[in-house]
């Protein structure tokens, strides 16, 4: 039996990860907080204009979302966004249920899919040929979740997540291209450096 899909189509146009951080960094104006995955998608981040409003995670994958889903509860007036690479969300699927569940209006979310293992030598990830995260996240109760067409649509996707009612999720195709420099590697200082930056914390 065919069942028609109700979920968006699978976007084909292959984007840069770098430009589209280029272009979201563009566009934060209110002291936003910015939460990056490991490995590529934080030394892209950083390249595209580091902020103390900007977290680096390191070590951990798939930690994005669920920190920047803290830092959204925690200041609901603030503007929130993650980005993420599809090889970490599948190692925390889970806390997409959780998101939908709790339903913070100021999160942003941003998959960059290139199906591989990047950072750890470019291994195809078990969702590569098979899963569509755009779908899974409609799936886990994420309604407001849909692939980028181009980088317009990103952009226009970016703005339309600022008026949305409950969280978004935007799944963007990217290439295999190496991430632009490279994150300063210390935990501790980036951490306080984020902290500050948020006002949760006092400048020493």
């Amino acid at each position: 039996m065919n069942i028609a899909s109700t979920t968006p189509a699978r976007n084909t146009k292959v984007m840069n990860r770098f430009d589209l951080t280029s272009r979201l960094v563009a566009k934060l104006k209110n002291e936003e907080a910015v939460v990056g995955g490991i490995g590529n998608t934080n030394f892209d981040l950083w390249a595209a204009g580091h902020r103390p409003q900007n977290f680096y995670m390191l070590g951990s994958m798939g930690l994005a979302f669920p920190i920047a889903l803290g830092v959204a509860l925690a200041q609901p007036k603030r503007r929130v966004f993650a980005l993420e690479g599809d090889g970490s969300l599948l190692m925390q699927m889970g806390c997409l249920s959780t998101i939908a569940t709790l339903k913070p209006d100021n999160l942003t979310m941003v998959v960059m899919d290139n199906g591989v293992y990047q950072i750890t030598g470019a291994q195809p990830t078990p969702a590569a040929a098979v899963s569509d995260l755009v779908a899974i996240a409609i799936g886990c109760g994420l309604a407001n979740s849909a692939w980028a067409a181009d980088e317009e649509d990103f952009e226009r996707l970016i703005d339309q997540s600022l008026t949305a009612s409950g969280p978004t999720l935007i799944g963007v195709r990217i290439d295999d291209k190496p991430g632009v420099g490279a994150t300063r590697r210390d935990p501790v200082q980036i951490r306080e450096r984020f902290m500050v930056g948020l006002g949760a914390r006092q400048a020493l």
